[in-house]
């Protein structure tokens, strides 16, 4: 009699968890896709925080990302306002709720789903006026500027790359601008991209900067996140 062939163990997600072992499934059918759809389709259905985030009510996998952030940093809390840049579709923020934030603001160019109580502004945060927008509707300066923001890319290495580090560096300066004495600022970057200039800048305004990689960011992805702690004023 044959035995039933075994069931092989897929390799669990970046940080060991056990929910990394699962059946990787299939899409039924790859019509009228490209090749780089199927691929991150094909990835969503196997991702392990992307299904935990449909089950939980999150929209997108990006939440866990903050949730473990916080975990360690303590910064989202009752009382506390926050700006949420780059919101879309609203996972971030939707953390920051369930964790008693009241007072928060978020932007995007996209629109997003009202999330109550957080303020919604769809516009774009180059904008010059946005800065003073937020600050309005937020009802005075953040204790915590948070920045998931990534550029429309173009598939050209170097202007993508700069896209980004003037995202990432306006986000940082909007944030030295208006945080609060003691406030902080938390923002996507990249390993190997250059932020030496923006790292140094934020050394001289707040008491600790570093680096941290949550289990929830893609083994193979340069994701990083950039925290700033103990704003020291300006």
């Amino acid at each position: 009699m044959t035995e039933p062939p075994r069931k092989r163990m897929v390799k669990p997600p970046t940080g060991g968890s056990e929910e990394g072992r699962v059946t990787p499934k299939r899409l039924k059918t790859a019509k009228d896709r490209t090749p780089s759809s199927q691929a991150w389709l094909s990835r969503q259905i196997n991702d392990p925080f992307a299904a935990k985030a449909r089950a939980h009510g999150y929209r997108s996998r990006a939440a866990y990302k903050l949730t473990e952030l916080d975990d360690k940093l303590k910064l989202l809390k009752p009382g506390v306002r926050v700006i949420d840049l780059g919101l879309a579709p609203g996972g971030w923020t939707q953390v920051a709720i369930e964790r008693g934030v009241t007072n928060i603001v978020g932007v995007d160019l996209l629109p997003v789903d009202p999330l109550s109580p957080a303020h919604i502004l769809e516009m774009d945060f180059t904008d010059p006026a946005c800065g003073s927008l937020l600050i309005e509707l937020l009802g005075g300066p953040p204790d915590v500027v948070l920045s998931d923001m990534a550029p429309n890319t173009v598939g050209h290495r170097r202007t993508d790359h700069l896209r980004i580090m003037t995202l990432i560096e306006t986000a940082a300066d909007f944030a030295v601008s208006v945080l609060r004495p003691g406030g902080a600022f938390l923002s996507k970057a990249f390993q190997g991209g250059e932020t030496h200039e923006i790292i140094g800048e934020l050394n001289r305004k707040f008491d600790e900067v570093r680096h941290i990689k949550p289990k929830a960011s893609r083994a193979d992805s340069s994701e990083v996140y950039l925290v700033a702690t103990g704003f020291k004023g300006r």
